[in-house]
């Protein structure tokens, strides 16, 4: 039995808004630390006198750390539940940017980066999962996509943060890190407020807890179709373990999520995240200037982040995302002529703009949510873990070797590279992938897995 939308089906949408926004402030610390090296950098390099390949490790050791993450988290997860995972990578990462800030070498340095990377994993496969499982099919898209939003205001207060913090002398790098303690602790303090997820309780056979959850989420009908729904998925799951993750029945999903995981980041956007004040360095910005760059990127990953979250349950998943693919595709190849011929700091930055803006408002948010609900309920949680991991990984080599390219291509050769990738993924995106909005998870689950 699945909800028919037609009917008078009843929802709390402030209680789901509000869970869903607590819950997405694990997406705040993604986007702070994703957003701190970029304006660190210019004085890291000075402290610990990095070459391209230490740079490249430096910023990438961050991605080290989230695949362990999301190892942990995929474990925690199954066993004790979706919150104890949230609550742990809150306190992990509130005491690794304090620890940070205090750091005395290089060695160390790179160390506590690792061990927050593991508190950023963690939240990076947790909170969208937990979003997708507590949310209604109708508005799913929207709510998963508040975890992008938190993410993009995380890059946005960090990079403003970061530009004030500038003039503050060679130190001001130990306050940029130090300063994630404080959302850190907040979200410690909400998550303690929220209710476990209802499809974990219900596999974890404690139906009453399930069902007083979801009576907060929905009316009569729509907890009793859900209850049935979940039961449905749920006959004959066995304890998940990797080796499933790849059965035959289920192997279509698996390599779509990982896909699009690798592709969101091999797309090259976060190189302009992460390495803005190099692109911008390349044609004779200031300081000031680089650090400003970061701000306008943020404020223009907000505005599209927000229009993202506002068409996803409208025109789709996998409209945005083909937009998102060429349009990246077709600005890289501009933004690299303009970065080869070191035309003026402007142009750069409209095309940088341009290509923020797209990723906002497609690949950014659309694969979060891809991932949280086209995997099968039995094997969520280890699925869920294999596609982030990629992710990261994927996050890693491309921030690593960014750098070493930039050094023997010059800084405008990579971005060539990922135009081409970017138009491969839209090839991807046009042929492999199905259109997910507006359906339950269970009923992805039939449509997409067991056909």
């Amino acid at each position: 039995m699945t909800i028919d939308f037609k009917k008078e089906v009843k929802f709390n949408s402030g209680y789901i808004i509000g869970i869903s926004f607590i819950s997405a402030l694990g997406g705040y610390l993604f986007g702070f630390d994703f957003a701190v090296i970029s304006g660190a950098l210019p004085f890291l390099r000075k402290e610990f006198a990095l070459d391209p390949v230490w740079e490249g490790f430096l910023t990438g050791s961050l991605a080290l750390g989230c695949i362990v993450g999301c190892i942990i988290a995929g474990r925690i997860a199954e066993k004790y539940g979706r919150k104890p995972g949230l609550m742990v990578a809150a306190f992990i990462f509130a005491v690794s940017s304090l620890g940070i800030a205090f750091s005395t070498g290089f060695t160390y340095f790179i160390i506590l980066r690792f061990a927050a990377g593991i508190g950023v994993g963690m939240a990076s496969m947790l909170c969208p999962m937990y979003i997708a499982e507590i949310s209604p099919a109708q508005v799913r898209g929207r709510n998963v996509a508040i975890n992008q939003l938190t993410v993009v205001l995380g890059i946005l207060i960090t990079n403003l943060c970061n530009y004030f913090l500038a003039d503050s002398g060679d130190n001001a790098w130990r306050w940029m890190f130090g300063l994630g303690t404080v959302p850190a602790a907040v979200f410690l303090l909400g998550v303690i407020a929220l209710p476990e997820s209802p499809r974990w309780l219900i596999k974890a056979g404690r139906h009453a807890d399930a069902e007083k959850v979801l009576y907060k989420i929905g009316s009569e009908e729509f907890v009793t179709s859900t209850q049935q729904a979940i039961e449905k998925s749920l006959t004959g799951a066995k304890k998940q373990s990797y080796r499933a993750v790849f059965e035959k029945s289920v192997r279509p999903a698996v390599l779509i999520g990982i896909t699009l995981a690798v592709f969101q980041q091999f797309c090259g956007i976060n190189v302009v995240f992460n390495y803005t004040s190099t692109i911008f360095a390349s044609v004779g910005s200031s300081l000031n200037q680089q650090l400003f760059e970061t701000v306008s990127i943020g404020i223009v990953n907000l505005v599209f982040t927000l229009l993202a979250m506002w068409q996803v349950d409208k025109l789709g998943r996998k409209p945005l995302m083909l937009i998102g693919s060429l349009g990246l595709s077709i600005f890289y190849i501009v933004l690299a002529y303009l970065l080869q011929n070191h035309l003026a700091a402007g142009l750069v930055s409209i095309f940088v703009l341009l290509a923020i803006s797209t990723y906002a408002l497609s690949l950014a948010p659309i694969t979060w949510v891809l991932i949280s609900e086209i995997f099968p309920n039995k094997i969520r949680g280890a699925a869920s873990t294999v596609a982030i991991v990629s992710l990261w990984a994927a996050y890693f080599i491309l921030v690593f070797t960014f750098p070493i390219l930039a050094k023997v291509l010059g800084t405008y050769g990579p971005f060539y590279m990922y135009a081409v990738i970017c138009f491969l993924g839209f090839l991807f995106v046009l042929k492999k992938v199905k259109e997910t909005k507006g359906q339950t998870l269970e009923e992805l689950e039939e449509n997409l897995v067991r056909h």
